[in-house]
């Protein structure tokens, strides 16, 4: 048993457990984390099939241009437009998250994404009716912004407070494979479609197959209203949240920002790094440098791999040796190896540029695994779900929406990849500082089962 200083993100033991919620192997945390997994999967299927859709169809589809430049910059601004969304989301669900339960508020979220992610599947487009198409467009990328915000929250809390009080980060780390999942299986779609189809066919309805196979949500929506239950840790909570019934979780978090602004600024590099590699780096392989799509892709997809290893793996450490000092690793590796990741792109060598996607994606493993158990327990349970959500979301703005955008902006203007490895090192930095200014409540410098 060891005593940890308030300094050192723990977990509170719950006041009651069962044996089934107790053992890893339980029927109920079996069934949980299925379901919070697969709603991650498709939600992040959801989400990110935009932003490899807007390098490869939406700009000239959506978004019509001499200047090539110019037709990537505007379809990557209505990709961070979906960012500017999740904070919206955040508020939204968070709120009903933490007044009526983390199942509810994960269910709205991802039925309003399987809804407008089809609707992007069903566009016209700009030759079709003009300026309407894109307005339509990004009112749809906001609804799926919106669905985000609210909907990771949900899944990452209903796993990470159904663990064991030792094993929080690596529970709360599953759901992130959902990242992994939807990344990789949208990657994958595209390819089989780019690879079927003549380039005239893409662009003209190939593109929108992924996005109509976002019907695959709806019987996930149907296995989680039908067999999981809601948080227990948020039932023990529901008096506390029925005696403050007229405050809002979201109005408490943003009178006293501290803890939350020290999410936002702890996460940054997890959120630039993951969307430089994942998108902003398929558009400088295809265009800068003149690479085949597919040979992006797949490098993309490969560096999961070690995306998924750094999270599960990362989580699993760090439930021994500490949340932050896992985390802090990962924020470093990020910042220092983003100075290799594009001279090795640059050699057009198919396996150095997986080696230096995969590190780098290794590296925002590190941070996704452990992060999601520092940030909950910064919050008390009855404002979990806003102040988790708001401070993430917040992040994703400055760092994940804006970080494709900002990649090709800074290479415009400097002519040098090392600009977007500055940028990437600065959030590295920012997230350190963050990281060693965190104070935990009372409650929550307890003795932790180890």
């Amino acid at each position: 048993m060891a005593t940890p200083t308030s300094s050192e993100p723990t977990t509170s033991a719950p006041t009651a457990r069962t044996p089934e919620t107790e053992r890893p192997g339980g029927t109920r945390n079996r069934r949980v984390l299925a379901a919070t997994v697969a709603a991650q999967s498709i939600e992040y299927y959801d989400f990110l099939i935009y932003g490899t859709a807007a390098t490869l169809a939406l700009n000239s589809q959506f978004f019509p241009s001499v200047d090539p430049v110019v037709g990537v910059l505007a379809a990557f601004a209505t990709f961070a437009v979906g960012f500017a969304g999740r904070p919206i989301g955040a508020a939204i669900f968070g709120h009903l998250g933490d007044r009526y339960g983390r199942k509810p508020a994960l269910l709205g979220a991802i039925m309003l994404m399987a809804a407008s992610t089809l609707l992007i599947g069903l566009l016209p487009t700009y030759a079709v009716i003009g300026l309407a198409a894109p307005v339509l467009l990004t009112v749809m990328r906001v609804l799926q912004g919106i669905s985000v915000g609210g909907q990771w929250g949900g899944a990452t809390l209903l796993a990470l407070e159904n663990a064991p009080p030792n094993r929080r980060a690596l529970y709360g780390s599953l759901p992130q494979l959902g990242v992994v999942v939807g990344l990789v299986g949208g990657t994958l779609v595209f390819l089989l479609v780019n690879s079927l189809t003549t380039p005239e066919q893409f662009a003209a309805w190939g593109w929108r197959i992924p996005f109509l196979l976002t019907v695959l949500m709806f019987p996930v929506a149907f296995v989680l209203h039908r067999y999981v239950e809601d948080s227990p840790e948020f039932r023990r909570a529901e008096t506390a949240i029925e005696e403050r019934r007229s405050q809002s979780s979201v109005v408490r978090t943003l009178r006293n920002p501290k803890q939350m602004l020290l999410v936002v600024f702890g996460y940054l590099p997890a959120t630039i790094s993951f969307y430089v590699i994942a998108t902003g780096m398929i558009d400088y392989g295809t265009r800068e440098l003149g690479l085949p799509k597919n040979t992006m892709l797949t490098a993309v997809m490969l560096s999961m791999i070690a995306f998924g290893v750094g999270t599960v793996g990362g989580a699993w450490v760090a439930d021994v040796i500490g949340h932050r000092k896992v985390y802090g690793i990962g924020a470093a590796l990020a910042g220092l190896w983003m100075f290799a990741l594009f001279p090795l792109v640059e050699t057009r060598s198919f396996g150095l540029i997986v080696l230096g996607a995969s590190v780098g994606q290794l590296a925002v493993g590190l941070m996704f695994g452990p992060g999601t158990a520092i940030w909950a327990a910064m919050f008390p349970p009855e404002t979990r779900y806003a102040g988790v959500s708001l401070g993430t979301q917040f992040s994703n703005i400055i760092g994940g929406g804006l970080a494709p955008f900002i990649m090709v902006a800074l290479f415009a203007a400097t002519g040098t990849s090392l600009s977007t490895s500055a940028y990437v090192a600065v959030a590295a930095v920012l997230s350190l500082i963050a990281l060693m200014l965190i104070r935990l409540p009372a409650r929550e410098a307890k003795e932790r089962t180890a």
